[in-house]
């Protein structure tokens, strides 16, 4: 995190909208480039977000969270399989013991949906297709430990599993 902290500046008109689309005077930022930017400065005070640079720190608007996350990977570390995020902006996120993951309702009417931290208690919504792909690894591996004596598996709950530990999903 960045030490800069200057007085804040004001309000500006720059709105990041459920569908993770950043909006500035009405008008839809269209470089991603600037986009990527304007994400990498930005900051969460309380329930308030800021872009905020060595000199200026302004105040905008967050429908949801931030960030989506679009895509999905699994990868390995320390032999533990590790399933790795990526975001509307390019961020990569690493699914951890370290990393907030929570259910949370959205949507009409709301279902509870997994957000994953991206930093600095700066959140990404799982989209719909990462979801369902990770309902799909979810239930391989109920499928794969059918039999086994872990009771977790006999429960209703649906878990995926990164660097050795267990994140909610929801219910079957």
């Amino acid at each position: 995190m960045n030490s800069w902290n200057p007085e804040l500046c004001g309000d500006m008109d720059m709105v990041i909208a459920r569908n993770g689309s950043w909006i500035h005077e009405g008008s839809e930022v269209q470089r991603q480039a600037l986009v990527r930017l304007f994400a990498s400065i930005l900051r969460r005070e309380g329930d308030e977000y800021f872009l905020v640079t060595p000199v200026e720190k302004w105040r905008i608007e967050i429908e949801d969270v931030p960030f989506i996350a679009t895509q999905v990977a699994r990868g390995e570390r320390d032999g533990k399989p590790l399933l790795l995020f990526t975001t509307n902006t390019g961020d990569v996120v690493p699914l951890s013991r370290d990393t907030g993951w929570s259910l949370r309702p959205f949507g009409e009417p709301p279902q509870p949906v997994p957000y994953i931290e991206v930093r600095n208690d700066l959140w990404a919504r799982v989209s719909r297709e990462v979801f369902y792909q990770l309902v799909d690894w979810a239930l391989e591996e109920s499928a794969d430990s059918i039999g086994s004596t872990d009771s977790d598996t006999s429960s209703s709950a649906l878990d995926i599993r990164s660097d050795g530990q267990r994140f909610p999903l929801g219910s079957v």
